[in-house]
């Protein structure tokens, strides 16, 4: 039986990358390209494919816009392709929902192609299109926090995606960014307030002047008198204030 294939990608070359790994396939016809959600959008129900290749981060209507408009009772398998953070991976893996982490090679993609295959012989459709209803709202719960900050400088705004920042610490009447390329970018924000926009599955406080994203610990060290210091990935180190011991105690259990 052929599979019906669509691949939807914003970028060129990652739509050739699929579309190269697909044509040694002898069971797959790739039924078209997109490289818009309002193309993918069209395509799907214009074309009905049996499996899209879905790239989640496209400007405009991203993967997770183009699925929230469609029937969900005619979803064809979805196999996610994506350069999210380790964070967001997690919600695919809780899922049980397949996703091609960009880069990928060949072995992961005939991995991620043979589940497809399986689903799509046991016809279970139904299982899989609950798993990405629960994927949606998962998501959508997530996106009522800041995904990213607007930083105005010097007569222009920077956007720095909240994922990219690994701590923020207070600065007097402002709050700086500590991004994962060792940047630094100051906004004007009460430490309050800023907790209240943030993820508190992502970020949490561990000192009167420090918010940390917990993706970017690497290290705890427990120091004299009960003090503790934790080490980022890129080996910035924030101390643990006494208070927020308990924080860190259950960040532990919950990621043993």
């Amino acid at each position: 039986m052929s599979i019906r294939v669509l691949i939807v990608d914003d970028e060129p070359l990652a739509r050739e990358r699929v579309r190269q790994l697909l044509a040694g396939e002898p069971d797959i016809e790739v039924v078209g390209e997109s490289r818009t959600g309002a193309e993918a959008l069209a395509a799907i129900r214009d074309r009905e494919p049996d499996l899209a290749f879905l790239d989640i981060q496209m400007p405009e209507m991203d993967g997770f816009e183009v699925l929230a408009e469609l029937d969900p009772t005619h979803l064809p398998a979805l196999i996610f392709v994506t350069a999210y953070d380790q964070y967001a991976l997690k919600a695919f893996d809780f899922h049980a929902i397949d996703y091609l982490l960009k880069p990928f090679d060949g072995k992961r993609f005939r991995e991620a192609l043979g589940r497809a295959r399986e689903r799509l012989a046991l016809r279970d459709t139904a299982e899989a299109s609950r798993r990405v209803l629960a994927l949606l709202s998962d998501v959508q719960q997530r996106r009522r926090y800041l995904q990213r900050f607007a930083v105005r400088t010097a007569g222009r705004v920077v956007f720095v995606p909240v994922r990219d920042v690994e701590a923020i610490e207070a600065d007097g009447n402002y709050m700086a960014l500590h991004t994962s390329d060792q940047q630094s970018h100051l906004v004007r924000e009460t430490m309050d307030d800023l907790m209240g926009s943030l993820d508190p599955q992502r970020f949490i406080r561990v000192h009167r002047s420090w918010i940390v994203n917990v993706d970017q610990i690497h290290e705890l060290q427990s120091w004299f008198h009960g003090g503790q210091v934790l080490v980022l990935r890129h080996g910035r180190r924030v101390s643990v204030g006494r208070k927020y011991a308990k924080v860190i105690a259950g960040l532990l259990r919950n990621n043993p």
